[in-house]
């Protein structure tokens, strides 16, 4: 094997088979001493001599068996890191302190050979002067465990790295670091000289076409521009190997300080020994050059590519980009001018087939009485496009906000004024003049409670129930009421998936979603036509990016709905699901339709997505993650069970709500029903109330949100002494908002507002019974 051979070769494994000179020695003065002690007249003396002997034999054969136990253990740990490094693709070493090689892996044989036994000598023809380079290593790596340089070489870099191998040396490894390249070339491959340059100034990097100009390698860049400092865009003075020459310097900054430095000719330079404008085309990156009022005189392959141009440009750069905000022109006379900045800018280019954002830098290039522009693009279409998601979620996120804390009010509102209204129902029939006035205040009441529905649904702060759904089951049921409302004119088609997985979801929530396409559908097409709604199985090995969204790969039912109407233009459709945006004309729409459908859609874990074309129609695709069949049995058996009526039989509310109309109502509610009911406007009078230990109480009552202590707070202290009290929350918000906190709260339930007399009396009545 030609690992253990490796090893078997190295010193490290004679010494375990041999004593060492100082044990020898110890051994042979223990045999003179046991062979004096039998000659020795006196007995004494002569056990003292064969004690003194043994010992000395004992100690010298454990000396012995630990330097062998010691090197066996070396040994095998060289094999073992050894066996991990054997495949490498990087030449890899295992050296002792002393820089002798015990291993080298098969990368290693291939490219060094195995004659040199030292790793100094294997390194000697790859750069110059190692010892320091190995010495500095070493002892970075003998104090921290770890080190890494990189050495640049003649053509690319080196990345040596050495790690402590516990006592036993030191494990190297030699990495190629390739150069940053266009695709396909690389800086020894272009035509044009270029180096690249440290922070400090120092020369990591120069391709063969400048250590030609220059007569070989330099090491500093002040020994190869003679009028520093650098000024990008300038001409400067270069020590070439025949006398000065001059150059345009084109510097593309990097990471760490580092600096890529194009040497571009000028109208003086020797076409021989540079070359002419025509090596331009050959730049790694994206150039131009412009004069003051934005007239285009040079533009490079990769620039071309950006701009989506072929040929020769527009005669004006002005012409290719847009969305500065300013006048172009203005723009480039300001970078121009001594005095003005050249700031860099995002602009769009003024392609039609895709959206490309181009960061430009600008520099100014002197060349005799005539001042230009040299123009570096960078594609920033990825960084734009992250900005605009994030501006887009911020702006949505408080939208939202916004909207969960108007809907919270509202609910608070529309709670008093349903419940007050129930209580006027209580005293009236239906043949008192009043019954009708009363029954539209309350049908009024419920409309307002499904617009702050809408709301919250566009905020993701609403209540769902999701449950196992078949997709085709439940469209298809809905298909009567779909029919009704779209009405004689259109016509309405369902085609379904033979193959459909189910999707879990809330039923109700994702009826109201196709009820309002199927409704915006219905509305685009005033002359008639036909809405058609499609459901398929599809399986996404691969993520999708649209709509700055990203659907990750998985199994998705997706729904898609598609009309014939009048479609949405370019410049309205990404505003859509926006709240309170809207196309129809006033009086005709809230504007809160497909906010609501988008909140719901993304609550549910799915995506939203909308396609049109201005007079030929609209289509909304929904993606919905598939769920594996699971029989509820649960769910099913709960189904099956009736639930038990409660008589309202009496008990202690302790009713908790800051809202002093909410807490008239279900106060007079409750009381109506039988229980005696203690009211507090606020946790902390809540928990003074309970102080009083003679008093009993059945049940908490409790808002949520409240100033002060918040709800589960109070009551979570409340319970250390009254462990069994039943809990019933209320609140304006959705459960999920606080539903970490309810969990710790044992026998509590959550009622939304606006609930009415009814639903407030049978949630006390089902907690305590």
């Amino acid at each position: 094997m030609v690992l253990n051979s490796a090893l078997s070769r190295h010193p490290m494994t004679d010494q375990a088979i041999r004593l060492g000179p100082k044990t020898g020695y110890l051994l042979a003065l223990s045999l003179v001493i046991l062979t004096t002690a039998l000659y020795v007249p006196s007995p004494v003396a002569g056990l003292v001599l064969l004690g003194t002997g043994c010992t000395l034999l004992f100690l010298t054969i454990a000396i012995k068996r630990l330097a062998v136990r010691h090197l066996s253990e070396q040994i095998l740990f060289q094999k073992t890191v050894a066996g991990f490094v054997e495949w490498d693709a990087s030449p890899s070493f295992t050296t002792d302190t002393d820089g002798l090689v015990i291993y080298r892996n098969k990368s290693a044989n291939d490219r060094f050979g195995t004659d040199q036994e030292t790793l100094l000598a294997s390194l000697g023809d790859i750069f110059a002067a190692p010892s320091e380079t190995l010495r500095r290593l070493q002892s970075r790596a003998q104090t921290s465990g770890f080190a890494r340089e990189d050495v640049v070489l003649r053509r690319g870099h080196l990345r040596l790295s050495a790690h402590k191998l516990a006592d036993s040396g030191f494990l190297w490894r030699l990495e190629d670091v390739i150069e940053r390249s266009n695709p396909g070339r690389s800086a020894e491959g272009i035509s044009l000289p270029m180096m690249t340059t440290s922070k400090a100034g120092t020369v990591l990097f120069m391709n063969d076409v400048l250590r030609r100009i220059l007569g070989g390698r330099e090491a500093r860049l002040d020994q190869i521009i003679n009028d520093l400092p650098l000024r990008p865009g300038s001409v400067h003075e270069v020590a070439g190997v025949n006398g000065p020459l001059k150059a345009l310097l084109c510097v593309v900054e990097g990471t760490g300080g580092r600096k890529e430095i194009f040497l571009l000719p000028t109208d003086g330079v020797d076409s021989d020994t540079v070359g002419m404008w025509d090596l331009f085309d050959e730049l790694p990156v994206p150039l131009m050059k412009v004069s003051a009022d934005g007239r285009i005189h040079l533009c490079n392959r990769l620039a071309r590519d950006l701009l989506a141009v072929d040929g020769q440009p527009a005669e004006f750069f002005g012409d290719l980009v847009e969305g500065l905000g300013r006048s172009i022109t203005d723009w480039l006379s300001e970078a121009a001018d001594p005095r003005g900045a050249c700031r860099n800018e995002f602009v769009r280019a003024s392609r039609q087939d895709r959206d490309v954002y181009l960061q430009v830098s600008l520099s100014r290039v002197v060349e005799g009485n005539d001042t230009n522009l040299v123009v570096v693009l960078n594609d920033a279409t990825k960084l734009k496009t992250l900005e605009a998601q994030f501006v887009q979620s911020q702006k949505m996120q408080a939208i939202g906000q916004l909207a969960g804390g108007v809907a919270h009010d509202f609910n608070n509102l529309l709670t008093a004024i349903s419940g007050h209204c129930d209580l006027l129902l209580l005293r009236h029939d239906e043949g008192d003049p009043d019954f009708s006035d009363l029954d539209q205040i309350s049908q009024n009441a419920n409309r307002a409670a499904s617009l702050v529905g809408q709301l919250l649904a566009f905020s993701r702060k609403q209540t769902l129930k999701p449950e196992l759904l078949e997709i085709q089951d439940t469209l298809d049921d809905l298909a009567h009421l779909l029919n009704r409302l779209v009405g004689e004119r259109v016509v309405l088609s369902l085609h379904h998936d033979p193959d459909l997985l189910p999707i879990r979801a809330d039923k109700r929530q994702l009826e109201q979603v196709i009820m309002n396409l199927v409704v915006n559908a219905r509305d685009a097409m005033p002359d008639g036509g036909e809405v058609s709604i499609q459901t398929r199985l599809e399986h996404l090995s691969v993520a999708i990016e649209r709509d700055r969204a990203e659907v990750p790969p998985g199994d998705y039912i997706i729904i898609s709905v598609t009309d014939q109407g009048c479609g949405i233009s370019k410049d309205r459709l990404p505003k859509i699901f926006e709240p309170f945006f809207t196309t129809k004309r006033t009086g005709e729409g809230t504007g809160l339709g497909l906010s609501m459908a988008y909140g719901i859609v993304k609550q549910t874990g799915g995506y939203i997505f909308a396609d049109s074309v201005v007079g030929s129609g609209t289509s909304f695709t929904l993606y919905f993650p598939a769920t594996a069949r699971i029989k509820e049995v649960v769910a099913d058996m709960a189904t099956d069970i009736p639930k038990p009526t409660h008589s309202h039989s009496g008990g202690v509310v302790l009713l908790v709500e800051d809202e002093a109309p909410v807490r008239a109502f279900a106060s007079r509610a409750l009381k109506m029903r039988g229980y005696t009911v203690l009211e507090a406007e606020s946790a902390e009078d809540a928990l003074e109330t309970l102080e009083d230990s003679s008093l009993e109480v059945d049940i908490f009552v409790t808002d949520v949100i409240m100033p002060g202590m918040d709800g589960p707070s109070w009551v979570a202290r409340a319970l250390q002494d009254r462990p069994g009290v039943k809990v019933v929350f209320v609140s304006g918000y959705a459960e999920e908002s606080f539903s970490q906190k309810q969990e710790r709260i044992p026998n509590s339930v959550f009622l939304p507002k606006p609930f009415s007399l009814n639903e407030l009396t049978a949630t006390v009545s089902e907690q305590l019974h």
